[in-house]
């Protein structure tokens, strides 16, 4: 008899993570072999040089796990999965600081992942800060403890535990803020350097996971933020997605997961365009010609511009669709404007015929 279905689909989904992982890191692996090494170069002239370490024969991947049902679900699947696939697992557990007894909390998490066997384990104290809101702040703190996780011990890959109906509070999110389609396109399955981030559960539900935890006994904790209504997403879970579910029936969600994939897919082509219409607007000096600027189609020039103002130092998080409309505005409806200010201390602004985008 094999596993509950829920089970069985987590697992299955994860190992066709691992599957990608180990396909990528063979192919690495290989163009490696190929590749000549510099200090075996040195050594073949008669100069002898200690070897470079070489990487482990497997690729280690790593699972955020804060306790709850989704993560909690994903470890107890890479767990399963890793050692028979040959791949290494290890965990790493985030302490935001912004509860009492958070510390104790992630070191009972670690030594759940420990339990798994999983290794390396770490649980890992971050500060938060207050920059673009509770919400954003504390996820800005958690990435940037991942990517210091998988620096640190050389990880290939980490698995998160973000589902259907996550994906769908994304989309809603993006909607409400009057973004464009990459907003969306909610998140990817697969993000940051190197596509070091995996979401096995984009197509799994969010009681798929927690099903999943209940028949392999996995202990679960339920964060107090996730039905606060101080916080954003826990009004839009707990009362937009159930009113909206009530007004059009069933399938809200699976809509708008499938909403996102087909906005990925249109935003990905939109930025390929602009990419590759880029130097087909500049001048020989690699100035923003704005008569050119001018011909292309308004969803391919907003990216073009939007590409121009974080070369020259605008952070993405903080360039927002109005700050891009503005600068659209030299452009399409030009009258002398004074120059536009953007995040991180760089205007825009309209010079004879050129649109210039620098540092202020």
């Amino acid at each position: 008899m094999g596993p509950h279905p829920a089970v069985a689909a987590i697992r299955l989904a994860v190992r066709r993570v691992l599957h990608d992982v180990l396909t990528e890191h063979d192919r690495s692996a290989d163009h490696s072999r190929r590749t000549p090494r510099p200090e075996l170069a040195e050594a073949g002239a008669g100069r002898q040089r200690a070897a470079l370490p070489e990487r482990p024969d497997t690729p280690l991947v790593l699972v955020a796990c804060s306790g709850g049902a989704d993560s909690m679900a994903l470890a107890s699947a890479l767990a399963f999965e890793a050692p028979r696939l040959a791949v290494r697992a290890g965990g790493i557990t985030v302490d935001h600081g912004l509860q009492d007894g958070s510390d104790t909390r992630a070191a009972e998490v670690a030594d759940r992942l420990a339990a798994m066997r999983l290794d390396p384990v770490e649980a890992v104290a971050v500060r938060v800060g207050h920059e673009g809101g509770p919400e954003a702040a504390a996820r800005d703190a958690r990435y940037a403890a991942l990517d210091a996780a998988a620096e640190r011990h050389g990880a290939a890959a980490v698995l998160l535990g973000h589902t259907r109906d996550d994906q769908a509070e994304t989309v809603l999110l993006g909607l409400a803020r009057g973004s464009g389609i990459r907003s969306l396109s909610g998140m990817a399955a697969a993000s940051g350097p190197a596509g070091r981030y995996r979401r096995p559960f984009l197509q799994l539900d969010r009681q798929t996971a927690r099903k999943a935890c209940l028949v392999q006994s996995l202990p679960v904790w339920d964060d107090p933020h996730n039905i606060d209504p101080a916080y954003t997403r826990s009004r839009l879970r707990h009362e937009g997605l159930p009113a909206l579910e009530k007004a059009l029936g069933k399938g809200v969600v699976e809509a708008l997961a499938r909403t996102a994939q087909l906005s990925r897919d249109d935003a990905d082509a939109l930025d390929t365009w602009a990419a590759e219409a880029d130097s087909a607007v500049r001048d020989d000096a690699g100035r923003l010609e704005c008569a050119k600027l001018y011909a292309l189609p308004p969803a391919v020039r907003r990216r073009v511009l939007r590409r121009a103002a974080m070369a020259a130092g605008s952070p993405a998080g903080s360039l927002f669709a109005r700050h891009i409309e503005e600068v659209d505005r030299l452009i399409t409806g030009w009258r002398g404007q004074r120059a536009i200010n953007l995040p991180g201390r760089v205007e825009a602004m309209r010079q004879g015929g050129r649109l210039v985008i620098r540092q202020s």
